[in-house]
C-alpha cells in the first residue's frame, strides 16, 4: 500500500456500493432461505442472485489488485478468479451427481461469451460508435488461441462418436487431455501477463477512470468473496434440482443457460461497459478471455478435480449437440474477428444464434 493510498483511505464509486450492499443482502437472503426453507423457487433465485454478486465483486477486486501489475495479468486474473463461483458449483454438482448440468454448463459458459456477450457487446458499441475495430494482432492472436483450445477440449467427443476403440477409454482419454490443455495454459501464460504499448496506455485510462482501493481492502473482499462463494455455491445447487423440477426445466437448459449466466457475471458487464465506453478491442479481449480459460483451465481442472475427490466423474464427451453448438459458435467468432470490423447488426445475428441453441436445449 503506497502513502497516498493510506492516506486517502478507500475510495468507492456508486458501482461498488452496489455490488457490495447488493451481495451482502443477496447473501443473507440466499441463506435464510436455504435453512429456513422458502418453497422451490426462491432459495434458487436468491441463490442465483448471489452468485452474480460474488462474481461480480471477485472481478472488481481482481481489477483493482491486478492494475498495479499491468492490464495482461488483470486479464488472467479476473478470468481465473472470475470463474470462482463457476469452479465452485460444478464441484457441487458434480458431488450431487450432476453431470449432464455440469457439461451443458461449460459449453454453456463458452456460448454465453461467444454469442450473447459478445453480441451485445457490438450492438452497444456499434449503435453508439459505428462500426467497430477488430483488426489487430493481439485481438486475432487471441482468437487462434481461443479457437485451438476450444477444438482440443471437443476432441474426446469426437473421438467417442467416430472412433470405436476409443470410446471405451473416454475417462482415460479425458485425462490425457485435460493435462495437456493445462499445460498448454501454463505455457502461454507467460506472453498472457505481457505488457505492450497499447495495453500500458488502456492501463493509465482506466486507473484515471476509477478510484483505486488499498491493497488491504482489495485482498480482503477478493477472501471474502471467495468464501462466501463456497457456501453460495453449494446452496444453489442443492436449489436447483428443486426448481427444476417446478418450472419443469431440463437439466441441459438449466446448465446451458441458467448456471452459465449465473456465472459468467463478470464478463457478462465489463464486456458491454468496455464496449460503450469505445473500447471495442479491449472489450473483444475481456469477453473471449473467458471462453479460453474455460477450455484451458476450469475444463480440464474439473474432469482431474472429479477423479481426485471421488465425485462422479466428469468426462470431455460432450453430446453432439453441445459440440455442434461449440463449432458454430467458434466459427461465427472466427469469421468477424478476421474480417477486421464489427457492426451492430453482426452483434443482433450473434444473440439470434445464442437464442436459437438455447431454445433447442428447452427440452433436454
Amino acid at each position: 500500500m503506497t502513502h497516498t493510498e493510506a492516506a486517502a483511505g478507500p475510495t468507492f464509486v456508486r458501482s461498488d456500493y452496489v455490488i457490495l450492499g447488493g451481495g451482502a443482502l443477496a447473501v443473507v437472503l440466499a441463506a435464510l432461505t436455504h435453512y429456513r426453507g422458502a418453497g422451490e423457487i426462491l432459495p434458487f433465485v436468491f441463490a442465483a442472485v448471489a452468485v452474480t454478486m460474488l462474481a461480480s465483486l471477485v472481478g472488481r477486486s481482481v481489477e483493482q489488485l491486478g492494475d498495479r501489475f499491468g492490464p495482461g495479468a488483470t486479464g488472467v486474473l479476473q478470468s481465473a478468479l472470475g470463474n470462482l463461483p463457476e469452479l465452485f458449483i460444478a464441484l457441487f454438482a458434480l458431488k450431487a451427481g450432476l453431470v449432464g448440468v455440469v457439461q451443458a454448463a461449460l459449453v454453456g459458459s463458452i456460448l454465453a461469451n461467444l454469442l450473447l456477450v459478445l453480441g451485445l457487446a457490438f450492438v452497444v458499441g456499434g449503435l453508439k460508435h459505428g462500426p467497430q475495430n477488430l483488426d489487430s494482432k493481439r485481438a486475432q492472436s487471441i482468437i487462434v488461441l481461443m479457437v485451438l483450445s476450444v477444438a482440443a477440449m471437443v476432441v474426446p467427443s469426437i473421438a467417442h462418436y467416430v472412433h470405436v476403440p476409443v470410446s471405451k477409454h473416454e475417462s482415460a482419454f479425458s485425462i490425457f487431455t485435460s493435462v495437456i490443455l493445462l499445460l498448454v495454459f501454463a505455457v502461454t501464460l507467460p506472453a498472457s501477463l505481457k505488457r505492450g504499448a497499447e495495453s500500458e496506455a488502456e492501463t493509465v485510462d482506466m486507473q484515471q477512470e476509477q478510484p483505486r482501493w488499498p491493497v488491504w481492502l482489495a485482498v480482503g473482499l477478493l477472501a471474502l468473496a471467495a468464501v462466501l462463494a463456497a457456501f453460495v455455491s453449494d446452496w444453489f445447487v442443492a436449489a436447483l434440482e428443486p426448481a427444476m423440477t417446478a418450472l419443469n426445466i431440463s437439466e441441459a437448459f438449466a446448465g446451458l443457460v441458467v448456471v452459465a449466466i449465473a456465472g459468467n457475471a463478470i464478463e457478462n458487464v465489463v464486456g458491454v461497459q468496455l464496449a460503450a465506453a469505445g473500447r471495442s478491442e479491449y472489450a473483444f479481449s475481456v469477453v473471449i478471455n473467458s471462453p479460453m480459460q474455460i477450455a484451458l483451465v476450469l475444463a480440464p481442472a474439473l474432469v482431474i478435480l472429479s477423479h481426485v475427490f471421488g465425485f462422479t466423474a466428469l468426462t470431455l464427451v460432450f453430446s453432439p449437440m453441445l459440440v455442434i453448438s461449440l463449432v458454430i459458435a467458434v466459427i461465427l467468432t472466427a469469421f468477424i474477428t478476421f474480417d477486421g470490423e464489427s457492426t451492430w447488426a453482426e452483434g443482433v445475428s450473434l444473440i439470434a444464434v445464442y437464442a436459437v441453441i438455447a431454445a433447442s436445449f428447452w427440452w433436454g
